[in-house]
């Protein structure tokens, strides 16, 4: 037997390993499966390359007790090590540069990524949940077996070993108490189904299970071997050996969603890159599709290892709906591979990913319009916010979001719309509100309708937010009906100087009266119906967009509306013929109060209101 010493830097890096780098325990499972697979992956390439004769299922073995002194074991009928390899892997941790690895690890982990490749101390991971671990292995072509043993602190010991009589490699887990847990049937197989599901071989699992009698008395019990692994990874086939059912039940199987997707995508991408990925459209919106804390949708898998499902960064939030698999075939991740790093190649896959999508989206926009209308029945919100994220993508984006309008009941694209636009427009209208159908008998409507301009009707709460950083689309002005200086675009100066010169009287009156309370008086072109109606200053925000910021929180200072007055309404007349100031100040102020209320706004004083509302109703 040889006693051989770990390095110091070994032995701290062994420590750090058992007690910092890893956030999660169980993931020492994962590592040790994936460090199996890639030694049947080597004697695979091995029987391709050299013809070399191998066993006739490459196959991953787990096994465990329950009582005494617990073990877990895995082992693999896969290349194997010599004793030099034994030495080489395992006694020196990291041998390639273990001092500078743990510099590295302290002064700059971010910055290095694959550092388990580098170093291959997924291994060490064993030493969070086992005492003492042996490795029993026997190279592939070679007569005798080798067993190193460790329990992870500053020694190791190798020795001759005749119990492998195959190449391969066993590794025995002598579980600690932190460790017993895992000497479980059920802790085993949710492990592996959650991050070992799809590696390329079969898992077996040997258990004892109890046999019973008819009155459910234990008989006995058997050893039951099983393989519990599907060992194939569904995204990684061939499109055209698919079904439609083969997609919607591997769809099932990794959201727990009920029923079929909306739709899917599925692409691989080969060149400087290579990555699979799958998607999948829900047919109905998650849940917690609103919530801060939504439950990211798609899985990350690094050569059909599951690396994470809780990483909000594999594709922007607006697309946090989308459900389904990215699959990197070189995707560098940090040395406990759960903590993804930010680097190129990440960003190249979700640049490209958020690309196919939205192109994918276009194209069933184009193609199957029944289709896109039910998904922007579910998802035409969080593209909207796509618009007000992703600048890189917002044209794109601009084609594929929808709107109500005045034109049809149906939802438009902006591309329609500017379709159907009058020769001489010379905008994009809309108006934002909270309520379609209050919109939809807004006074400011009228003239637009007369005059046989579409309107388009956002009743989305963000649709202040995000029209108002867009700006433009086609070079051509977005403007919301409700806020001044848009009726410009109907009426030449002259007609608005005598429009402002015949309400001169009135408009100073309620100015006045109103004070503070109104940014200005000005008069309308196109009311017709209604007294008055409150708009916004060309640069404030809307009165509903001032509403949700007060709701959020946000103080921006006190920001009062433009009064828009009907000079022929007859009330109005009223105003303007009067003398009488007690009574232009409880009018004017009723003005402003019923616009404010058609707009869906409290007046500030609710009781003032009544009150003079009950002086007007019984004169």
């Amino acid at each position: 037997m040889e006693k051989k010493q770990f390095k110091t830097e070994v032995s701290d890096l062994l420590n750090m390993i058992i007690h910092s780098l890893y956030s999660h325990k169980e993931i020492f499972l994962r590592e040790l499966i994936s460090n199996a697979s890639d030694a049947l992956d080597k004697l695979k390439y091995k029987n391709l390359t050299e013809n070399a004769s191998i066993p006739d299922e490459l196959r991953i073995d787990i096994s465990f007790t329950e009582e005494g002194d617990r073990t877990l074991t895995i082992s693999d009928n896969g290349i194997g090590m010599s004793h030099d390899e034994l030495m080489e892997n395992l006694g020196t941790i990291a041998h390639s540069g273990t001092k500078k690895f743990l510099e590295n690890m302290t002064t700059d982990q971010k910055t290095n990524s694959n550092l388990i490749g580098q170093f291959g101390v997924g291994f060490y991971s064993a030493f969070m949940v086992a005492k003492k671990v042996e490795v029993i292995s026997r190279a592939f072509g070679e007569n005798a077996s080798y067993k190193w043993s460790s329990d992870g602190k500053d020694k190791y010991t190798i020795e001759e070993d005749a119990s492998r009589t195959e190449n391969g490699t066993t590794i025995i887990l002598y579980l600690n108490e932190e460790g017993t847990e895992y000497a479980n049937r059920w802790q085993i197989e949710q492990l592996i189904k959650q991050y070992s599901n799809h590696i390329a071989y079969p898992i077996y699992l040997t258990y004892k299970q109890n046999t019973y009698d008819d009155k459910y008395n234990v008989t006995g019990s058997e050893i039951k071997t099983e393989q519990i692994n599907m060992a194939n990874a569904l995204w990684r086939r061939n499109k055209a050996d698919l079904t439609e059912k083969d997609y919607n039940e591997f769809y099932k199987n990794i959201s727990y969603d009920s029923d079929d997707p909306m739709f899917y995508i599925h692409t691989k991408a080969e060149g400087s890159l290579d990555y699979t990925t799958l998607f999948y459209i829900p047919a109905t919106a998650p849940y917690d599709l609103y919530r801060a804390d939504y439950k990211p949708g798609v899985k990350l898998y690094v050569k059909r290892v599951f690396i994470t499902d809780d990483e909000k960064e594999l594709l922007p939030s607006y697309l946090r709906f989308v459900r389904g698999i990215i699959d990197s075939e070189d995707l560098p991740l940090n040395v406990s591979r759960e903590i993804l790093q930010q680097n190129k190649v990440m960003a190249n896959i979700r640049s490209s990913s958020v690309k196919k999508l939205l192109s994918e989206f276009k194209k069933i926009s184009e193609q199957n319009p029944e289709l896109y209308t039910k998904f922007i029945k579910q998802y035409n919100r969080p593209l909207k916010e796509g618009l007000y994220q992703d600048y890189a993508n917002r044209d794109e984006l601009l084609d594929l979001v929808r709107y109500k309008t005045t034109y049809s009941d149906d939802y438009t694209s902006l591309k329609s719309y500017k379709e159907r636009m009058k020769p001489d427009q010379k905008s994009i209208y809309y108006l934002t509100g909270t309520n379609i159908q209050a919109m939809k008998s807004s006074p400011m409507l009228a003239s637009y309708i007369n005059k046989g301009i579409e309107v388009l009707l956002m009743d989305d709460e963000i649709d202040d937010f995000v029209i108002s950083s867009i700006g433009k689309f086609n070079d051509l002005e977005l403007k919301a009906i409700n806020k001044s200086g848009t009726s410009d675009d109907f009426i030449t100066e002259e007609e608005k100087k005598k429009l402002q010169d015949e309400g001169a009287s009135v408009i100073e009156k309620i100015k006045k009266a109103l004070g503070n309370k109104v940014k200005d008086v000005v008069v309308s072109d196109s009311l017709n119906d209604v007294s008055a109606v409150v708009i916004s200053d060309s640069k404030d925000p809307t009165v509903q967009m001032q509403q949700i910021l007060k709701a959020m929180g946000q103080t921006m200072g006190e920001l009062s509306p433009v009064l828009e007055i009907n000079i022929k309404d007859p009330f109005v007349k009223r105003i303007s013929d009067s003398e009488d100031e007690d009574f232009i100040n409880k009018a004017s102020s009723l003005l402003l109060d019923q616009a404010l209320i058609a707009e869906g706004v409290m007046p500030k004083e609710p009781n003032v209101f009544v009150k003079n509302l009950h002086t007007f109703l019984i004169v």
